[in-house]
């Protein structure tokens, strides 16, 4: 019964691995983009949506069109940070490479629909860093 309420995420540029060399440098990066992960988990912790407002306004801004409704589901993600890594080839499917900085990371990822967890994930997220910023791509539900 729980397979017929499951849902997949899907992440934009998912993939099986995590190519590339861990970032180096300050961490000025990798901080912002723990702390993206953090307020995407407190969106959720607030509920669907606000969780949704927070994709809204952390979608990167070359892909406002690119937006997907979440309908009364949270997604809890945690990323490992130590498999962070640039991704300069990257570019969302039919689309051109984002402006800013793209790294992918390795996630773990719950959606959860009135208490009841639908389904985990593990798989690749991209986060762009843009102007001290980080953005991220919305991710859309598919129903199975």
């Amino acid at each position: 019964m729980r397979a017929a309420l499951a849902s997949v995420v899907l992440l934009a540029g998912c993939s099986t691995a995590v190519a590339g060399s861990p970032v180096a440098g300050d961490g000025s990066d990798k901080d912002l983009i723990a702390g993206y992960f953090a307020a995407f988990d407190a969106a959720a912790a607030r509920g669907s949506e606000a969780q949704q407002e927070f994709l809204r306004r952390t979608q990167h801004p070359d892909f406002t069109d690119r937006i997907c409704e979440l309908p009364g589901v949270t997604i809890t993600v945690q990323p490992t940070m130590s498999t962070l890594r640039p991704d300069t080839k990257w570019a969302p499917e039919g689309a051109n490479h984002p402006r800013g900085d793209v790294y992918v990371v390795a996630v773990s990822l719950t959606v959860v629909k009135d208490g009841q967890v639908l389904g985990d994930q593990i798989g690749s997220e991209r986060i762009v860093v843009l102007d001290g910023t980080v953005y991220g791509f919305m991710p859309c539900l598919r129903q199975m």
